[in-house]
């Protein structure tokens, strides 16, 4: 990206979006402690990106980079204007007029794009980063439940026929509980299990399908761990039969 001395100040917008190679950067930088009217300009791209990078919420579409990179070329961005226009503008200036706001399009357009994929991927990095500290968090308690020296394990099988195991751990403070071949709940519908304390049924946790799940709440004090279909986001309390009531160990 060469330019023309006389052409310096149309760096602005490229300059701002840091796509000046190491040479022109310096250039510019060094032009922008002489030009007021390009820092102001430098500084409305900052400001343009900065909000637009943080008004992202959806996705960018794939092919919206390419086609930007593939458009830019042919817009070329006039400098900021430094004197005032005649009163008679001539048909260069009236072109000159029509032409910037397409240079400026075309910068906001390469820093909409820009700043809303590296938005886009910098939160779903830190989402997958969240979820497997989650996931390996949850594993390792698991893994603690089930190692503990103090852990005790019952087994049952629940109405609909699945198998179930639920290992307790005084010094974990922890239930886990396991469900094989349980079938797959109706549309709208999930598992909850129950920690039964002092003959009430407290919420304990949703299951979605088979596998080894934490138990929620505390079950130091629980006489009992229940099953049953509730709605999908779940209920305060039991609104079906249970499929499952088994006595935990004292």
């Amino acid at each position: 990206m060469k330019h023309h001395a006389s052409d310096i100040h149309a760096l602005s917008g490229a300059y701002a979006l840091d796509a000046l190679d190491a040479e022109e950067t310096d250039t510019f930088a060094r032009h922008l402690d002489q030009c007021e009217a390009c820092r102001r300009e430098v500084a409305e791209f900052h400001a343009t990106t900065a909000r637009l990078a943080a008004a992202t919420t959806r996705e960018a579409p794939a092919a919206l980079k390419q086609r930007t990179l593939d458009a830019i070329d042919g817009v070329r961005q006039l400098p900021p204007r430094l004197t005032p226009p005649s009163a008679t503008p001539d048909r260069g200036r009236r072109l000159r007029r029509k032409a910037l706001p397409l240079g400026l399009a075309a910068a906001l357009v390469a820093a909409a794009s820009f700043a809303g994929l590296a938005a886009w991927q910098h939160q779903e990095a830190r989402d997958a980063e969240q979820q497997s500290r989650r996931a390996q968090q949850n594993l390792d308690t698991i893994s603690g439940v089930l190692a503990a020296p103090d852990a005790q394990t019952v087994h049952g099988k629940t109405a609909n026929g699945a198998l179930t195991t639920v290992v307790t751990s005084t010094s974990q403070n922890r239930a886990v509980f396991t469900a094989t071949g349980l079938p797959a709940p109706a549309p709208g519908r999930t598992y909850q299990l129950w920690l039964q304390h002092d003959g009430t049924m407290l919420p304990a946790g949703l299951v979605h399908q088979d596998g080894t799940v934490l138990v929620d709440g505390d079950p130091a004090d629980a006489t009992a761990l229940g099953l049953t279909l509730e709605p999908a986001t779940g209920s305060s309390r039991p609104t079906t039969t249970p499929l499952l009531v088994l006595s935990l160990p004292a």
